[in-house]
């Protein structure tokens, strides 16, 4: 079916369901409910379950515990804006519709997403947090995406600072009582205005399937909280180390936002429990793309917190492992076995045919993903891609196996074994020449010219933090 053709018929499924009013009460075994927390720039290593020993996550070391973690499931992109457009769409980056960091750029208003998905299949659907794909009064605006309430960021240099002028609340501004334009504080921490709406959307919709999208910024941005916040009360004395930063606190400051996160995913989880909706509910937890080794010195080489510690090399903008390497879990009670870790390499393009699958949606026919789902039921019969590709900033990455291949504009392309050389240094393309042509010939043909949308209302466009208007 081709993507108009199934918007057409998205759209159709959805008035029949009544989406436009209330939706229908839940039944017992009804479809699944979905809480996907993607986190803006967490390293793979920042986390105590994998064996950080400043950074503490009880929680999400506790996804991990009852569920399932992926040690190869791959980022979609390496930057912020094109991993959000591949995770929303399940294309990968030579087909998707956003391919630079471009701020507030668009995809169309055409494009098919996750929020689509799971409307048309009927579920209440809200995003919190950062959108990343398309400003206000643009044609990649997720309230014309399916979605049924953003509250957060959409333009991705307003989400650099968490004391902005405004949120959006699909689409339009609200603004936040005390806060000037200063970058690291005000009067209004607005993680925490958008933590509480998320929690609400979960309360109002308990009754019925709902998919709760939590594209958190902590830790990515210019770094400040809230003095009395538990979590900087919790770190702010610790000598981390770290020179050279502009605030010497910035550490310490990094290290409280991550165990923010982490007791926001608590917080979420406790109220899942509260509602009864803990045992049929699927909680994801993820980066969005690979880490930054934040506050090198000569004591940290590798970065206070090593997020790469010395598995991986490169990080965020790059499309070595450190760069697509990301933390991945996930949790079904009942469904996804406890304690279990996959090898299964996968990537971000396949989140939507997975959730489709467990949730008895419907994809269009031009994804580029595969359902992992019988990997996190344990269950036999998984399927494989024949490759995995990204493309950015004139850099080109293909997966086969355990085979990378990579090029870039200042090296012709290299061949890896990712089995033997996760850092990425051992050049075997002269040793294996048919291996590398053959994951060439595929580049050529995974990339087509890039498409994006345009503008609907400029009066909308984000206009900066300090010349913020009502």
């Amino acid at each position: 079916m081709k993507r108009r053709d199934f918007l057409r018929a998205a759209g159709f499924s959805a008035f029949a369901l009544g989406l436009g009013g209330k939706l229908p009460a839940r039944s017992t075994g009804d479809k699944p409910n979905i809480v996907y927390m993607m986190l803006d720039e967490i390293g793979y290593f920042e986390l105590s379950c994998m064996g950080n020993k400043i950074l503490k996550t009880p929680n999400f070391d506790r996804i991990a515990a009852e569920g399932m973690r992926f040690t190869q499931c791959l980022a979609g992109g390496p930057v912020c804006g094109p991993t959000r457009c591949v995770l929303l769409t399940g294309k990968h980056m030579g087909h998707c519709e956003m391919r630079t960091n471009g701020g507030g750029s668009p995809i169309t208003k055409d494009e098919f997403t996750l929020g689509q998905m799971f409307k048309s299949a009927g579920y209440a659907t809200g995003g919190f947090g950062k959108w990343g794909i398309g400003d206000a009064g643009t044609t990649g605006a997720p309230e014309l995406h399916g979605f049924d309430i953003f509250y957060g960021y959409y333009h991705q240099v307003h989400a650099h600072t968490y004391y902005p002028r405004y949120l959006l609340r699909n689409g339009k501004r609200e603004m936040l009582p005390g806060n000037t334009g200063d970058y690291h504080k005000g009067k209004t921490f607005s993680q925490q205005l958008i933590h509480d709406e998320a929690k609400k959307f979960i309360r109002q919709n308990k009754d019925k399937p709902f998919f709760c999208y939590l594209p958190y910024v902590l830790p990515h941005g210019l770094w400040g909280m809230p003095e009395d916040d538990p979590s900087w009360l919790m770190y702010k004395d610790m000598k981390l180390g770290g020179k050279g930063q502009r605030r010497p606190s910035d550490p310490n400051m990094y290290a409280a936002m991550i165990h923010m996160d982490d007791r926001y995913m608590g917080e979420i989880m406790k109220l899942l429990k509260e509602l009864k909706l803990d045992d049929n509910t699927i909680i994801v937890f993820s980066g969005d793309n690979g880490g930054q080794a934040y506050f090198r010195d000569a004591e940290h080489p590798r970065g206070v917190f090593e997020p790469n510690s010395t598995v991986f090399r490169g990080g965020k903008g790059s499309l070595l492992e450190g760069g697509l390497r990301v933390p991945y879990f996930a949790r079904w009670p009942g469904k996804i076995k406890a304690k279990s870790v996959t090898d299964h390499l996968c990537y971000f393009t396949d989140v939507m045919p997975t959730l489709a699958e467990a949730s008895g949606a419907k994809t269009p026919d031009d994804i580029d993903g595969i359902s992992f789902l019988p990997t996190l039921l344990g269950k036999s019969g998984q399927k494989q891609h024949d490759f995995l590709y990204w493309e950015y900033a004139g850099q080109v990455a293909v997966r086969k196996g355990k085979w990378k291949a990579y090029m870039s504009r200042r090296q012709p392309w290299r061949l890896f074994d990712l089995d033997k050389d996760t850092l990425e240094k051992h050049d075997l393309a002269k040793k294996h020449p048919d291996i590398l042509k053959e994951m060439t010939d595929f580049a050529k043909s995974a990339h087509i010219p890039a498409k994006g949308g345009g503008w609907i209302d400029q009066s909308q466009r984000f206009d900066g933090h300090k010349k913020a208007k009502r």
